[in-house]
């Protein structure tokens, strides 16, 4: 039985960034990713014209951030699911996304294995917070 791909959108305001993750997630036939963009912005609009089952969401971009993105396309259409994604590893960061709907939080240091982990633990329903920040989560740092 062929189980459906996860069609993604990756938000990152770092075109390097965005090559790299398409490459590493194309190699796997679990992934789609359909669209790429580099604001928040086009992160909305691309949420309206694919309609992906997740995306990949850089906190840190302007003009509009990843986390006002991420309210919005949650308003318009809940059922996408939303990883943020920075390099800060602390805990108050990854709770802020989740905080406005997001379902997971990595950062830039998670591995490929961890990346795909996210996006398949999110895409078939759950939730999921990269080691990184569990670790600083269970030992109380800030």
């Amino acid at each position: 039985m062929i189980s459906k791909q996860s069609r993604i959108v990756i938000a990152d305001d770092h075109t390097d960034v965005r090559e790299t993750w398409r490459l590493l997630l194309e190699q796997d036939n679990r992934f789609a990713v359909v669209a790429e963009c580099a604001n928040g912005h086009q992160a909305i609009a691309a949420a309206e014209e694919h309609v992906p089952d997740v995306m990949l969401m850089e906190i840190d971009m302007s003009p509009l951030s990843g986390l006002e993105a991420t309210k919005r396309i949650l308003r318009q259409n809940p059922s996408i699911k939303i990883i943020g994604i920075s390099i800060d590893d602390q805990p108050s960061y990854a709770l802020s996304i989740l905080k406005v709907g997001a379902k997971g939080y990595v950062t830039k240091n998670s591995s490929r294995k961890e990346m795909t982990f996210a996006i398949m633990k999110i895409f078939n329903g759950g939730q999921y917070i990269c080691e990184e920040v569990q670790s600083k989560m269970r030992n109380g740092d800030e």
